[in-house]
């Protein structure tokens, strides 16, 4: 099996795992509502930096696809390790808008860098 669906699968049953016993502890009254969705979805955020570190790291074979990899990996690294910041000691409100927006902009990094390179690539 691929090394990178192995990882993918990992954080998958990870977040369902804790997901999980997080609602079995909140059922017994050792956990709150508000934390468990706050950790939750705070682990979206380390997930997505995960796949941000592991991005350069993929082989590929043209230099400018691996200058894409290299600051998309560190967009999303970034962005994904803000998003859990948000998650975890911002109010709802303001997590939910700052985590998305930091994610967003982690996004627009990537998709402007490529598009840079792509008007340089055409000039040349």
């Amino acid at each position: 099996m691929n090394k990178d669906l192995i990882g993918s699968l990992a954080w998958a049953g990870g977040i369902l795992a804790v997901a999980l016993g997080g609602t079995a502890a909140r059922q017994m009254g050792y956990v709150d509502n508000d934390t468990l969705t706050r950790v939750v979805i705070g682990m979206n955020g380390l997930m997505i930096a995960w796949f941000g570190n592991r991005m350069p790291k993929a082989f590929v074979p043209s230099i400018l696809a691996r200058r894409v990899h290299r600051v998309g990996g560190w967009s999303l690294v970034l962005s994904g390790l803000l998003y859990a910041g948000f998650w975890a000691f911002a109010p709802f409100q303001i997590a939910v808008i700052g985590g998305c927006a930091a994610v967003l902009a982690g996004m627009a990094v990537t998709i402007g860098y490529c598009l840079v390179l792509r008007a340089k690539a055409k000039t040349a």
